[in-house]
């Protein structure tokens, strides 16, 4: 089957299951699920792609709410569809992630129809927990991403559309200080202070920073300060993430926010331990070749773009493309630019236009996984950025 004839298919494909796709996306937005909770959604998910011929493997990597639905020849080339469907607490599905998620599902039935005249295999993967500890960190730590000519998503933006997506690597910790406690007024000199331990650390940070590049991201919080003001604190506990354009300067750049740590300790006669609340992001690897398919579809489909936008946020997809091609290209569900994780944004996921970009995300994922199959010499392109051995 040539290029055309195989997006014909795929386009009546997804007017076929649109309705569909529509009512999982709205249902998602009027029933949010947490990150690790997405139960539901992945049970709607996992029918629809079963009833379509999909073999679905549930839960996947030791995740309950992962999957993978298989169609095709696993002996041809093959590709991910990444499934995202988690929501924020308070605020539902603010990132998008109903309607994008169902863009991945429509895609993935629009293509069940055709796969097998491609010669290679579409695998839809269910990536749960995006907005907490990343599950496609550990999804790709255990190599569940290796071996594919391509994983790629959309992610929902507000008002633009890009090729690519840049993301900044990411580290969480955090931080423990342990000192004495003793009556804050009777006998303070007793006490060690483990949140004056704390609040050193956050001067040591602050002045870090004006030696750090201006790309890189630093923001903490305090858990715990103490108990009570008359109560010298024994312990007290803080969060940071750190942020950086490459894995390479952030884990520098963690190294020396740990020192500042051991400082602000040492400084205060207390002690101080860490560890990792939340998985680590790598950055997006860019992958050209792949970003300009991205590029050519836009074109053809009539969508345009701007130019990829400098890093801000982190996403998991960065651990996936140093395992594999990866693409997350980004769309608008909404003509207005109202950023993510906003009370407007989630307002927009089930209103006329989103339902529209749906559709339309779906036929650009469709087409991509398409030219994939298709064309060899563009899959060992895309393959040829993807770092040696995932690191």
């Amino acid at each position: 089957m040539d290029y055309g004839r195989a997006c014909s298919r795929l386009d009546e494909g997804v007017e076929r299951f649109l309705g569909e796709a529509v009512a999982l996306s709205d249902w998602m937005a009027a029933n949010p699920e947490l990150s690790g909770e997405e139960f539901e959604a992945t049970d709607r998910i996992v029918a629809l792609l079963s009833r379509e011929g999909f073999s679905v493997e549930r839960p996947y990597g030791g995740l309950p709410t992962a999957f993978k639905a298989s169609i095709g020849d696993e002996d041809g080339p093959k590709v991910a569809i990444m499934v995202e469907c988690d929501a924020l607490p308070g605020l539902g599905h603010g990132c998008g992630h109903c309607v994008h998620g169902s863009m991945s599902v429509l895609a993935g039935l629009a293509l069940s129809e055709i796969v097998g005249s491609l010669g290679g295999a579409v695998h839809v993967v269910g990536t749960p927990a995006e907005e907490t500890d990343g599950a496609k960190c550990s999804m790709s730590k255990a190599g569940l991403f290796d071996g594919y000519d391509l994983a790629l998503m959309i992610h929902s933006s507000g008002g633009m559309n890009t090729t690519a997506f840049r993301s900044l690597a990411m580290d969480g910790y955090r931080f423990i200080f342990t000192g004495k406690s003793s009556h804050a007024a009777g006998a303070p000199w007793e006490g060690k202070n483990a949140l004056n331990g704390v609040q050193l650390m956050f001067h040591a940070v602050d002045m870090l920073r004006q030696h750090s590049i201006p790309e890189a991201r630093i923001h903490g919080v305090v858990d715990d300060g103490g108990k009570a003001p008359n109560i010298v604190p024994d312990r007290a506990v803080c969060r940071f993430e750190f942020r950086a354009p490459e894995r390479s300067y952030l884990d520098g750049l963690t190294s020396r926010c740990m020192d500042c740590a051991r400082g602000a300790a040492l400084a205060t006669g207390t002690e101080v331990s860490w560890e990792t609340f939340e998985s680590s992001f790598d950055d997006m690897v860019p992958n050209p070749p792949g970003e300009a398919m991205i590029g050519e579809i836009y074109d053809e489909l009539g969508v345009s773009f701007d130019p990829p936008a400098a890093p801000a946020g982190s996403t998991d997809v960065g651990n996936v493309s140093r395992r594999c091609p990866t693409l997350q290209p980004l769309l608008a569900i909404t003509p207005e630019r109202y950023a993510l994780h906003t009370v407007d944004f989630a307002d927009s996921v089930t209103k006329p236009e989103a339902h529209q970009a749906l559709a339309l995300g779906a036929r650009v994922i469709g087409r991509v996984v398409v030219k994939t199959l298709l064309d060899r010499d563009l899959a060992r392109a895309m393959k040829g950025v993807v770092p040696e051995k995932g690191v």
